[in-house]
């Protein structure tokens, strides 16, 4: 019998880990709350629950019919839930980190506490319960960051300088946290690394490693604004070497020691600082495009392997060629869709590896206060970075997003 992963989201980010399943000789079954997610077309069962109800999963893995589908492993993509993943799988009884590490992954106040017992190298950061806790903290630092400590994709998550609104912002981020709690860190300035890493068996092997790319970052101050990334990255061998080792620390400090940590690094004048670490997959382009399309390496593999219970193939995460990607995203001002031009152009490039749009004319695209509220994406190749520099220019240049 096809052995079957249990996929936990059904929208865009995890239709990549759906194909690559499928790929794998595996079935999929797809849970998400949406009717119409896009993964549920190429999934081979799939359920309209939402992947926030543990006990509604569980139930519905219980029914005869389904627990006849031989699930073998549990696992997602982009979604910020270890806790769900790790709860279900234990459930199931297949392979999955503990519930204390899924614990700490999904509050970064515990997590930054474990870091700091465990000598990972870290910002100074606190928990704070009201405004004038923020404004203590920036009269000592001259520039904190704000974040809840239960979201991702930079909700709730603030620049703050000495001109800032502390209690406005502190409210903010306190209203997009699920707990309403929110921490302080130290602001450090210094190239940002996005990293993804395979544990086996207490080793780290780190295929993903991309230079993050802050270029929008004045425009959208206070809000804290990624715009994509780049393969490869311009570190030398020894730097990156000291971002993996501490990547490989901070995992082993949460307690994973066979799974996937996607790391935030900050490399600075003393070496590099852990920003956060997520026990997952990332979402966007990172291990669906970036990685695959610069090195020829698709990781989602060895997750998924280690879900089903399989040994990952670690040959298969050396590098097989090494070409520079890039990812970048559209920001419009906020308004009533009316047309995108140029996109033809633009998809007719053969270095134009993909262009979505995700509002159709009509829609209200909202103020970008978040990664959740951006309008589409790139990704293209090119023989250099200074090629794809240009390249990005240019896409940009040809697309006109019309709004009113």
């Amino acid at each position: 019998m096809t052995r079957t992963l249990v996929v936990l989201g059904g929208g865009g980010d995890q239709l990549f880990m759906v194909r690559t399943a499928r790929q794998m000789g595996l079935a999929t079954l797809v849970f998400d709350m949406n009717p119409k997610a896009a993964a549920f077309a190429e999934a081979d069962h799939h359920a309209v629950i939402s992947t926030r109800e543990p006990e509604a999963i569980c139930a519905y893995l219980d029914r005869p019919e389904i627990r006849a589908l031989d699930l073998a492993g549990v696992s997602t993509m982009g979604s910020d839930i270890p806790d769900i993943v790790a709860r279900v799988a234990h459930h199931l009884g297949t392979p999955a980190i503990s519930m204390e590490s899924a614990r700490l992954a999904t509050d970064k106040f515990a997590m930054k506490r474990r870091f700091r017992e465990c000598g990972v190298p870290i910002p100074w950061f606190a928990e704070v319960e009201t405004a004038a806790e923020v404004r203590r903290a920036l009269a000592e630092r001259g520039q904190v960051v704000i974040k809840p400590v239960d979201r991702s994709g930079s909700r709730g998550v603030f620049l703050l300088g000495p001109d800032s609104d502390a209690e406005a912002l502190f409210q903010a981020a306190r209203d997009f946290s699920f707990s309403g709690r929110v921490q302080v860190e130290e602001y450090l300035p210094g190239l940002q690394i996005s990293t993804e890493t395979i544990m086996v068996n207490g080793r780290a092997v780190t295929p993903g490693f991309a230079d993050r790319n802050y270029e929008l970052l004045e425009r959208f101050l206070p809000q804290i604004m990624e715009n994509g990334g780049w393969v490869p990255s311009i570190l030398g061998a020894d730097d990156r070497a000291a971002v993996e080792r501490a990547v490989e620390q901070a995992s082993l400090a949460l307690g994973i020691t066979d799974g996937v940590t996607k790391g935030d690094v900050v490399l600075t004048p003393e070496g590099p600082k852990i920003i956060e670490i997520a026990a997952r997959l990332s979402g966007g382009d990172f291990c669906e495009s970036l990685v695959p399309l610069g090195t020829g390496i698709n990781y989602v593999r060895a997750v998924i392997a280690m879900a089903v219970g399989d040994q990952p193939d670690l040959d298969a995460l050396e590098p097989q060629w090494n070409v520079a990607v890039a990812n970048r995203y559209f920001f419009p001002p906020p308004g009533r869709l009316v047309r995108v031009e140029g996109a033809e152009e633009v998809a007719a490039q053969d270095w134009v590896k993909k262009l979505e749009f995700w509002y159709q004319p009509g829609d209200v695209v909202p103020e970008m206060l978040s990664h959740a509220h951006r309008f589409g994406v790139f990704v293209l190749v090119a023989p250099d970075r200074a090629t794809a520099q240009q390249r990005v220019d240019w896409v940009y240049r040809t697309i006109n997003i019309v709004v009113e």
